[in-house]
């Protein structure tokens, strides 16, 4: 009987001196254990989804306390299990932050909004002084969001900071909760927000994803699925996967209305991206395609 594949998620926002250090270290203890996957590491901390066997998983996470300090019961850290091997090899990478965002307030390692638990964020986004802000892109916030929430037209987390300086005023908007898919994103938009002058500013712990896990659908302030970047596509209440496709040329969502649209060619586009690639991308998209599903007979 093959064991299953334990997959850990985790992030830790953290002071790191030495990068270059941090990823050579780590890199040769986690090639000893056998695990697999990619971990991020760069000045503001570690960002990583990592899997292999249950005893590799534990080794991982005692690299990870020991060099940076990262705790399973306090910190950022989910589990999940596969029967198949989610990712082909090792990847650890320096990077200059975590998740891109390129603004120099935003240091959560400075400064950071409130946490607020998934049972305590439905009173907070009911208190009609509390400007609700979703901080995820477009292709995910089509899919659903909480009741109420104001959605930035954005089409990547970098464009956050430019709508909050057009749109938004901390003398006007006092108090602000946001929220992301599983807590890193909407985590450093807090210390953005703060380093703007918007004085109380809190943020889902665990994001989305720990929310649609505790809180049941019946008490739920949730609506629509939850856009995940994994084969899943997308999740529901429970966690239960939605009945979704995905484009593999742009990364959007289908739903089957989109799968029978005229522009869909499975592999090569849908009618999001159609107009974005040219004849000659079109071409090489469809040889892979062939070539994958080649693979699969």
């Amino acid at each position: 009987m093959n064991e299953k594949h334990t997959i850990v998620a985790f992030y830790k926002f953290t002071p790191v001196a030495d990068v270059a250090a941090a990823v050579a270290d780590v890199k040769a203890k986690l090639e000893a254990l056998g695990i697999y996957g990619t971990i991020l590491i760069a000045p503001e901390g570690i960002n990583g989804t990592m899997a292999g066997t249950p005893d590799a998983v534990e080794g991982l996470l005692a690299v990870l306390k020991t060099r940076f300090g990262l705790c399973r019961a306090n910190d950022h850290v989910k589990f999940s299990y596969a029967d198949t091997k989610p990712f082909k090899r090792l990847k650890v990478r320096p990077k200059k932050e975590i998740i891109t965002f390129k603004q120099e307030g935003a240091d959560p390692n400075k400064l950071a909004g409130q946490y607020v638990e998934p049972k305590d964020w439905n009173a907070l986004i009911s208190n009609p002084d509390v400007l609700v802000l979703d901080t995820r892109n477009d292709y995910e916030t089509m899919l659903g969001t909480y009741q109420g929430a104001v959605v930035p037209p954005i089409e990547v987390f970098t464009e956050f900071a430019k709508y909050v300086r057009e749109n938004l005023d901390p003398k006007k908007h006092q108090k602000i909760a946001m929220f992301c898919t599983g807590g890193i994103r909407c985590e450093k938009a807090s210390a953005f927000m703060l380093s703007e002058g918007f004085p109380e500013v809190y943020h889902l712990k665990g994001g989305i994803l720990k929310y649609l896990e505790d809180v049941p659908a019946e008490e739920s302030k949730w609506q629509g699925e939850c856009y995940v970047f994994d084969r899943r596509v997308a999740v529901g209440h429970g966690l239960k996967p939605a009945e979704l496709g995905m484009c593999y040329s742009c990364g959007y969502p289908l739903r089957p209305e989109d799968v029978n649209h005229p522009l869909f060619e499975r592999g090569v586009s849908c009618h999001h991206c159609h107009a974005n690639t040219n004849a000659e991308q079109k071409a090489r998209f469809r040889m892979r395609q062939s070539q994958q599903q080649g693979a699969e007979v």
